[in-house]
C-alpha cells in the first residue's frame, strides 16, 4: 500500500469539508441579513438561533483546519513500531493513524481514518508487527505496519 496515496486522498477529503463548511458559513450569513425585518423579539429570537448555527460550523470548520495542519506532521516512511502516520493491518480491517475522518476506499480496500487520541489507535501504539493487543475485551493480531 501506498502512504501517500493514502494521505493525499485524506488531504482532499479534508478540503472537501472546509470547502463545505466555508460556504455553509457563508450562506447561513446570507441568510441571517436577509432575515432582517420588524417582528421585534421574534427577529431578534431568530437572529440569535442563526448566529448560533454559525457560531457551531465555525468550531467544526476550526477543527478541521487543525486536522489539515496537522497532516504536514505525518511521516509517510515506512513504520517498525505503530504511532501517528501508521497504516495498520489487523485481523480485523485496516487503519490510518492520522485524523477521524470516518474511512476511505484504496485500491478496493476500506481503511478506517483513525485519530492517535483514539481508544483504538492507544491500544495498538508502539506495538509491532506480529503483536497483539485488546480492545472492549476483544482480541486483534497486528498482520502488517507500513
Amino acid at each position: 500500500m501506498n502512504k501517500q496515496d493514502i494521505l493525499n486522498i485524506v488531504k482532499t477529503k479534508l478540503a472537501e469539508k472546509i470547502k463545505n463548511l466555508e460556504n455553509l458559513i457563508a450562506e447561513t450569513r446570507a441568510s441571517n441579513n436577509e432575515t432582517k425585518s420588524s417582528m421585534g423579539d421574534k427577529y431578534e429570537t431568530s437572529r440569535e438561533m442563526v448566529q448560533q448555527e454559525i457560531n457551531n460550523l465555525q468550531i467544526q470548520l476550526n477543527e478541521n483546519v487543525r486536522a489539515k495542519n496537522s497532516l504536514k506532521s505525518i511521516n509517510t516512511n515506512p513504520h517498525q513500531i505503530i504511532g501517528l502516520g501508521s497504516l495498520v493491518e489487523t485481523d480485523k480491517g485496516f487503519f490510518y493513524i492520522t485524523v477521524s475522518l470516518g474511512n476511505i476506499e484504496n485500491h478496493h480496500q476500506k481503511i478506517f481514518l483513525i485519530s492517535p487520541e483514539s481508544p483504538l489507535a492507544r491500544a495498538m501504539t508502539e506495538k509491532s508487527e506480529g503483536e497483539e493487543f485488546y480492545l472492549n475485551k476483544i482480541k486483534q493480531n497486528i498482520i502488517k505496519i507500513w
